[in-house]
């Protein structure tokens, strides 16, 4: 009988650490863009049964983003101090109404926000469209999923906040949009409005999400990657929750989701919109999921976009 115990509890304690290993090797790939040229993991619905073990038990992998085109019109390229180096880009429109600030989603890069920046200049709007650390141009290949980005999203608004800008409107999708929540949260800063797509209710979730998509039961491995990568990148990633940033939040909000999306519920952003306190609109689009909203949506988008901007 102790001997069936002693062997148990060896068995428990290898399936621990070895739990533990996976999920801190996974973490690591999560929040660390690789710098060599090996080629992206497949989205989950395209790997095969083989190809989703491997993921699972040695994370995704994930290239540096780079930016793939320029904005047709002249455009200046900035580079800023924040928590770490980054780099922006800024089109100035004649008489403008104002300036939207640009921030993208996790794995992306500025460039991916070109044909958004195109929408808001038809509008009167001038625009800077960045690049958070670890993608496209700025410094290092760390991601944060938006937690120390938040620091980026208010070093850039001080930015134009200097050039004597008084309406200055944040616009953020996913991971930009839970930096630009974080940051009017925690650092004060106060734009005349925001409009940020799809943001996740709190760092568990999301987790949780990306190992559903992958048929994999969440309990305990969603926990304990969230613990590593948290302590791997200096913050708490348990307390990395939008649901709550929201609490925080008065200015005038278009709240932005697709119907369709995988990565992010419906009760995750129905309970943001409810913790909103100011002025805020919801609207969704059928038929969509966790991506570009102006490619499938580009009427309605452009719509609710130009109607919350002119009446805020």
């Amino acid at each position: 009988m102790r001997l069936q115990k002693s062997r148990f509890l060896k068995a428990l304690l290898f399936i621990f650490i070895s739990m533990n290993m996976i999920a801190f090797f996974h973490a690591y790939k999560f929040t660390h863009f690789s710098t060599d040229n090996s080629e992206k993991t497949k989205s989950p619905n395209k790997l095969s049964a083989l190809e989703k073990t491997k993921t699972l038990l040695f994370g995704v992998n994930n290239p540096k983003p780079k930016n793939t085109k320029f904005p047709t019109q002249s455009f200046q390229t900035i580079s800023l101090k924040s928590n770490k180096k980054i780099e922006c880009w800024f089109i100035e429109t004649p008489k403008a109404k104002g300036t939207v600030i640009l921030f993208h989603g996790y794995g992306s890069e500025k460039s991916s926000l070109i044909k958004k920046s195109d929408e808001f200049i038809k509008l009167g709007y001038n625009t800077m469209l960045v690049d958070f650390m670890g993608s496209g141009n700025s410094e290092g290949n760390q991601t944060t999923i938006g937690f120390k980005e938040a620091s980026q999203v208010k070093t850039c608004f001080d930015f134009i906040s200097k050039k004597g800008e008084k309406n200055i409107y944040l616009f953020g999708t996913s991971m930009g949009a839970v930096a630009i929540m974080k940051s009017i949260s925690d650092q004060k800063i106060n734009p005349k409005g925001i409009i940020i797509e799809c943001p996740f209710g709190s760092m568990y979730q999301t987790v949780c999400a990306r190992f559903n998509r992958m048929n994999a039961p969440t309990f305990p491995m969603a926990a304990i990657l969230l613990f590593w990568g948290g302590l791997q990148n200096g913050f708490w990633g348990f307390s990395h929750n939008p649901s709550e940033y929201a609490k925080n939040i008065s200015c005038p909000v278009l709240l932005l989701y697709g119907e369709e999306d995988k990565s992010v519920s419906r009760e995750e952003i129905d309970e943001i919109y409810l913790n909103l306190k100011g002025k805020k609109q919801l609207s969704t689009y059928k038929s969509t999921g966790h991506e570009n909203y102006l490619i499938k949506n580009k009427k309605k988008w452009t719509s609710d976009i130009s109607s919350f901007l002119s009446s805020n």
